[in-house]
């Protein structure tokens, strides 16, 4: 199954390691830190030029390592979708 993250941005639910809140997960230092990186190996992608409310951590594959989707979606509402989709598999 699929996840649509925001805007017309869909990941394979397989492929996600991780779903999190903007806001309570980059206040640890380290979070700060992984971000920082993906960034500079330009491995994030921003659905929006606004603030995000989530990241979601993609694996896209053993070699290239794991990139980084911020969007407006909510953490909750990425999750509730997440849900609904394996009740209607």
């Amino acid at each position: 199954m699929y996840l649509h993250i925001g805007d017309d941005l869909v990941v394979r639910e397989k492929d996600i390691i991780g779903i999190f809140d903007f806001e309570t997960s980059t206040l640890s230092k380290h979070t700060k830190k992984y971000l920082q990186d993906k960034e500079k190996k330009h491995m994030t992608l921003a659905v929006s030029d606004q603030l995000p409310k989530a990241f979601v951590v993609v694996q896209k594959n053993k070699e290239h390592g794991s990139k980084v989707f911020f969007t407006l979606v909510s953490s909750l509402t990425l999750k509730k979708r997440a849900e609904n989709n394996k009740l209607t598999e």
